[in-house]
């Protein structure tokens, strides 16, 4: 890759601020970094990010000369991954809203995007607070579902979409639904990690529903890869 005057994107996370209950950079983070960096970018790359959060992997799309549009329903993440495009020095677009609302009638090269996807009580989606950026609904699928649903108005031919998520969340109901939109779909990457403070919280609820075994410790993360035909 010819960066030309502009230097190598800074590595994900690094550096980046975050106000109150916005979601920083972790291990799902890093692998769809990972993911990202087997794409093709350049100036001609029109990129859309659901849910940035700080801004991190919208910077890091943008840091390899793509044309970055990033969404987000949290004004907080909306501020702060403005803050951070100056920070940085990157052109970023950064909206508030609904990703489907606020990118209508729009196609793109790349989607990427980190959900929430953490099973959760209640059937309704969280309206407010830190809770917002990983709480997913009772199979954490609340706004997957969404996303694959739109993904293909989403995708120019031969654009790609990068999701990551828990494999508590199911990948080949991912698959399958993605398949079924007529995209071609594949698990291209996977990772485990020590399950986190809200799962530990969510302990016997999630044995109860059949989401976790037993004294499970490790939770499992995916990269899902779709293209548009």
């Amino acid at each position: 890759m010819t960066y030309g005057t502009k230097p190598p994107p800074a590595p994900v996370g690094l550096g980046l601020m975050a106000l109150p209950g916005v979601y920083q950079p972790q291990a799902d983070t890093l692998l769809l970094a990972e993911a990202l960096d087997r794409e093709e970018l350049g100036p001609r790359t029109d990129a859309l990010e659901i849910g940035t959060g700080t801004g991190a992997l919208a910077l890091h799309a943008a840091g390899r000369g793509a044309r970055v549009t990033a969404v987000d329903v949290s004004w907080p993440a909306v501020v702060t991954a403005r803050l951070n495009s100056l920070r940085r020095r990157l052109p970023l677009r950064v909206l508030h809203g609904d990703f489907a609302a606020r990118t209508a009638g729009r196609r793109f090269d790349l989607v990427i995007t980190n959900p929430p996807y953490v099973p959760a009580p209640g059937d309704r989606l969280p309206s407010y607070g830190p809770t917002r950026a990983w709480d997913a609904g009772p199979d954490g699928r609340g706004v997957i579902d969404r996303i694959c649903a739109d993904a293909p108005a989403l995708l120019r031919p031969g654009g790609v979409l990068l999701m990551v998520h828990s494999g508590m969340c199911g990948a080949e109901r991912t698959l399958d639904r993605l398949t079924g939109m007529g995209l071609a779909a594949e698990v291209t990457a996977k990772t485990a990690v020590p399950w986190g403070p809200v799962l530990r919280s969510r302990r016997a609820w999630l044995e109860r529903q059949g989401l976790a075994a037993e004294a499970e410790e490790w939770e499992e993360l995916v990269i899902i890869r779709a293209e548009s035909e």
